[in-house]
């Protein structure tokens, strides 16, 4: 047997009468904290370059995957092997340039491949319900601004006076990785000065915006067509 073999099967033991009852007990629900503070530390790894420390993180992760896989397989609706094999078939339809005919040289044309292709797969799939793509709530607020305003400059959306593109572009031409730590550290010391919530202000910010862009887009939609021209 494999290596991932022995740990699903130990994740089983676990779950059966006689294992263990914290296991037990356990749901999706009450699994997402100890997904998110996995990932922290497997992040922390990365940061630090850490390659042995990395590896065992990386098992803390996996066992998260293989433990709400199990969750599901009890439940009568899906298996470890259905996500596996789901995510493989996923990434070889993506990749055409490797797995079938054409070749790309650059990431940008992957990354464009992807897009097609993705939004192929979407047309069979259920209707977009916004403007937006959906974002996890629990994304923080900084990788939250970065996601909406991606898909604003991707989609052309209409947000001219929302935003200074202007200042945008100053600051892009400006920052480098270190005045960029070192003005988001500053902005979080005058918010604590000022007993302020950086994460809570910037999410209502962002929310501000993506609003206005769906009231645009929608009004954009709505709006009467032009009266024909009067016959001669």
């Amino acid at each position: 047997m494999s290596a991932i073999d022995d740990l699903r099967q130990t994740m089983a033991r676990l779950r059966e009468p006689g294992g263990c009852p914290w296991d037990q007990e356990q749901t999706h629900a009450t699994l997402v904290r100890c997904l998110i503070d996995e990932v922290s530390e497997l992040i922390d790894t990365i940061d630090r370059n850490d390659l042995p420390h990395m590896r065992e993180e990386l098992g803390d992760v996996l066992i998260q995957v293989v433990f709400h896989a199990r969750l599901a397989e009890e439940a009568g609706q899906f298996n470890f092997d259905d996500v596996a094999r789901e995510i493989n078939e996923k990434l070889i339809r993506r990749h055409p340039h490797v797995f079938g005919t054409g070749k790309l040289e650059t990431s940008a044309q992957v990354l464009h491949q992807w897009d097609v292709i993705k939004a192929t797969e979407k047309k069979n799939g259920p209707a977009p319900s916004g403007v937006f793509k959906e974002q996890p709530p629990r994304l923080p607020a900084l990788m939250y601004a970065e996601a909406i305003w991606k898909q604003i400059e991707k989609k052309k959306l209409p947000a001219d006076g929302l935003v200074d593109r202007a200042r945008i572009a100053q600051l892009a031409a400006e920052l480098d990785d270190a005045a960029l730590g070192r003005m988001l550290f500053e902005i979080a010391a005058a918010c604590r000065a000022k007993e302020l919530d950086p994460e809570g202000a910037l999410r209502r910010e962002v929310l501000r915006v993506k609003s206005e862009v769906e009231q645009r887009v929608a009004a954009s939609a709505t709006a009467a067509p032009a009266a024909p021209a009067a016959g001669g």
